[in-house]
């Protein structure tokens, strides 16, 4: 990769068709933005004709702006996500990017289990401030692109940042030759895009970043971030909101390729998804987004409606895995404990059923007469219908699958007795009199009393995160040095530490290979007398907790229990300690409150 030569900033701005236009007062459009009152819609009646690039592609920011919206995904979630998106994806890339924080430890080691996959697409990108101590976190992680927070509008300069459009102008230019330095392509967010000037700073800014490209024979990508979901796509709309002006701005008049520019959109106001996809009528060949939309606020574009649009628009799938959107959804239902509205496109369980008694009919004679394509092809999922008493085994088994979106081994059979005490209530119903379908909420609740093993309760959704937490620990503690060195003083001291900074460790402790502690009992000071039994050199080697690392080199957690010595709520976890070949030499055991734990998690 070439470096660049450097750019004098004064060069910039005299050199180009639109010169940055620094001013003393922040440019916060009054007149469309009077914060006091709904925000308006201004039009200058000129219309920009839609020019489509000729590839569009998907880029993704579920572990980034995704992860904002709820509780940090695990690693394990991470990894099971990135798999997903491969697949949904398809091997050429429709998916084309996915982007990560680089911050903590866990960010990181998601990086590297991602990288290990060894996938060509999704591609990893990371995401940093705009300095260059940031930059040496994504070199560090070998990755070649990062994007790069690069705020557009006045009310970011001037009212966050505290700076002049031309003090940040030089910081961002700055930043982006840094990281040309270290061989990291750069791609500018141009953070709050829909409230920017952008002719008196975007474009200039985005003419600088071309001249540079071309002296570094780099590319230099931007993302144009609609952070509080502004952009509107009405013909003859006015900019800053217009997003077929903005992009028709940084093509034609500030010089960016098509495949330089990337669309951010969030829905703030019911108009993400449409504004996403304008973006590509208009020019932009990338598009972000997230798994089932989440993010901040009101959320991202939804990843599975853009791999839809794309199919529509493209005139085929070019590989994606559509069936991939049922697997999401039902992961981010069982696994991660997030709730999917029943009414959400796509994914959501009513949508590809009907309740209207005629569509029903319909739907029994020609199911395309109310369905728009083949939802068991397409997204592996049948089309479900409301239930009489005329549904019979088979019909209420097929209601509840297509409804929740079971398949595989989750599938409920018409054998199943509890379908059996389902019918036999709706039958007795209409023996009483009643002459309208069942409705899914009735289905429901008949369903959830009758068959409460297909639903994750609360109570599970609370044990398997805390299990997971209970896990992430000690896998971050089975790599101290400490504990690998297998001297109990020095293990000791470690673990003393660690009950310190976790209140809810009521006892750590170590034992060697054979299952005998090495270590004295490490408590919570409270319950340090409780433990004075407990002695050193005791054998735990017919212990759960004990056997299963031991048998498989991997964390593990108990079931809960009631602590014979505390009375508590807890459960185990322990992991390998291993030497530099990988040897174990003993096993590092916690023993958790699970109640504690829980509320600490929250």
């Amino acid at each position: 990769m070439k470096k660049s030569k450097g750019f004098i900033f004064k060069n910039i701005v005299k050199n180009t068709k639109y010169p940055l236009i620094d001013v003393e007062q922040p440019e916060l459009f009054r007149n469309i933005f009077p914060y006091t009152e709904m925000v308006r819609v201004n039009f200058d009646h000129k219309i920009e004709l839609i020019d489509p690039p000729d590839e569009i592609y998907i880029t993704d920011t579920t572990f980034r702006d995704g992860q904002q919206a709820r509780p940090p995904f695990t690693v394990k979630q991470i990894e099971d996500l990135y798999d997903f998106m491969h697949r949904l994806g398809g091997p050429h890339g429709v998916i084309r990017q996915c982007e990560f924080f680089l911050y903590t430890d866990k960010d990181r080691e998601a990086v590297e289990r991602c990288l290990e996959r060894g996938y060509k697409y999704p591609e990893i990108t990371g995401w940093v401030r705009a300095n260059k101590e940031d930059l040496k976190l994504v070199k560090e992680m070998g990755l070649k692109e990062t994007g790069i927070l690069t705020s557009a509008s006045d009310y970011h300069i001037f009212l966050k940042l505290k700076k002049t459009r031309s003090a940040v102008f030089k910081d961002y230019i700055r930043v982006v030759e840094n990281a040309l330095e270290h061989d990291i392509i750069p791609r500018c967010h141009f953070e709050d895009i829909t409230r920017a000037d952008i002719y008196g700073f975007c474009v200039p800014f985005a003419q600088a970043l071309m001249s540079i490209s071309e002296d570094a024979k780099v590319p230099i990508k931007i993302r144009l971030c609609d952070t509080l979901g502004l952009g509107i796509t009405y013909p003859g709309a006015a900019l800053p909101r217009s997003i077929g002006k903005i992009i028709r701005a940084m093509i034609d008049d500030a010089g960016v390729p098509s495949e330089y520019l990337e669309w951010h959109g969030h829905n703030d106001f019911y108009k993400g998804f449409i504004g996403a996809v304008s973006a590509w009528l208009y020019g932009c060949t990338f598009v972000n987004g997230t798994l089932l939309g989440i993010g901040e606020r009101t959320g991202n574009t939804p990843i599975e409606g853009l791999i839809m649009e794309y199919i529509s628009l493209a005139g085929e799938d070019n590989g994606c895995d559509t069936t991939v959107i049922t697997e999401v959804r039902n992961y981010f239902e069982k696994e991660l404990g997030h709730h999917v509205p029943r009414n959400q496109p796509l994914v959501g369980s009513d949508f590809n059923a009907t309740s209207a008694g005629v569509h029903i009919d319909g739907l029994a004679k020609n199911e395309e007469i109310y369905s728009s394509f083949d939802t068991k092809r397409i997204l592996n999922r049948t089309l479900t219908i409301n239930i009489t008493d005329k549904s019979g085994l088979a019909g209420i088994a097929h209601w509840i699958n297509a409804h929740f979106a079971l398949m595989g081994q989750d599938k409920v059979e018409k054998t199943n007795p509890s379908v059996a005490r389902i019918n036999r209530l709706i039958v007795q119903r209409y023996e009483q009199g009643r002459v309208t379908c069942m409705s899914d909420d009735e289905m429901e609740h008949l369903v959830r009393r009758h068959m409460p093993e297909i639903f994750p309760s609360e109570f599970d959704v609370l044990k398997k995160r805390a299990f997971d937490l209970a896990a992430h620990l000690i896998e971050r503690f089975i790599e101290d040095a400490a504990i690998k060195s297998m001297k109990p003083e020095k293990q000791e001291g470690a673990l003393k530490g660690l009950v310190e900074e976790f209140p809810y460790i009521q006892f750590a402790y170590v034992v060697n290979s054979e299952g005998v502690k090495i270590t004295r009992n490490i408590t919570q000071v409270v319950d340090r007398a409780k433990y004075a039994k407990i002695d050193l050199h005791e054998d735990f080697s017919d212990r759960e907790w004990f056997i299963n690392p031991m048998k498989t080199g991997k964390v593990s957690v108990t079931t809960l229990y009631t602590s014979r010595i505390t009375g508590a709520l807890c459960v185990t976890v322990s992991g390998p300690i291993r030497d530099d070949l990988g040897e174990i030499l003993g096993i590092l055991g916690l023993d958790i409150r699970f109640e504690d734990l829980t509320k600490a998690e929250e």
